[in-house]
């Protein structure tokens, strides 16, 4: 898989940003990306050195419309710890 197919899209929540004051940013990923295909991800796309990846999976949820039962996707996420020592990644900057 190429690194564009494993990093999905940067998940914005209060949590989230809470985290990116400690070096850590959560990111949608692939569900059947591992941890070390994650941490070659990020190293490609943002050019930054990763300490470690912890990885979440989101169970799908039944849903209703009506009659009808449906559930939601499922999802994984990573969350994605930063070395000390490594540049911010910029897709994450707020402007002031």
């Amino acid at each position: 898989m190429q690194a564009q197919d494993i990093i999905l899209r940067p998940v914005i929540t209060e949590q989230s940003m809470a985290d990116m004051e400690l070096d850590k940013y959560t990111f949608e990923v692939d569900t059947r990306a591992t941890k070390s295909q994650v941490k070659r991800a990020v190293k490609e796309l943002f050019d930054v050195d990763v300490e470690k990846v912890n990885i979440m999976n989101t169970k799908p949820k039944p849903k209703r419309m009506g009659r009808y039962v449906g559930y939601t996707k499922k999802k994984r996420k990573a969350i994605v710890t930063l070395k000390p020592d490594s540049k911010e990644i910029e897709i994450f900057q707020t402007e002031e």
